[in-house]
């Protein structure tokens, strides 16, 4: 599971049948508070409308190739959610 950041999107002439109908969008890495990681920016399925500039939450690997109901998805990456704040909670010194 990755946050990141829609940089970009993809025009393809011709895709495979499962994703006809689905937009692919740039994806940069970033950390919890949408700082780029400096990763490869790389291609995801936007399964959530995500527009450019827009912070995102991605998955990779099995996850996204299950995030479309098709099981002949070969998706790698899939843009899964919208982030529209992150709260991270600090812990207290070890004592």
């Amino acid at each position: 599971m990755l946050f990141g950041r829609v940089v970009g999107t993809v025009v393809c002439t011709e895709k495979v049948p499962s994703w006809r109908g689905q937009r692919l969008l740039l994806v940069d890495t970033t950390d919890p508070s949408g700082t780029s990681t400096g990763a490869r920016v790389f291609a995801a399925i936007d399964l959530v409308s995500a527009a450019p500039g827009q912070r995102v939450f991605v998955v990779r690997g099995r996850e996204a190739a299950v995030a479309l109901t098709n099981p002949e998805n070969p998706a790698d990456a899939a843009i899964v959610g919208l982030i529209d704040s992150v709260h991270e909670e600090t812990q207290g010194a070890p004592a």
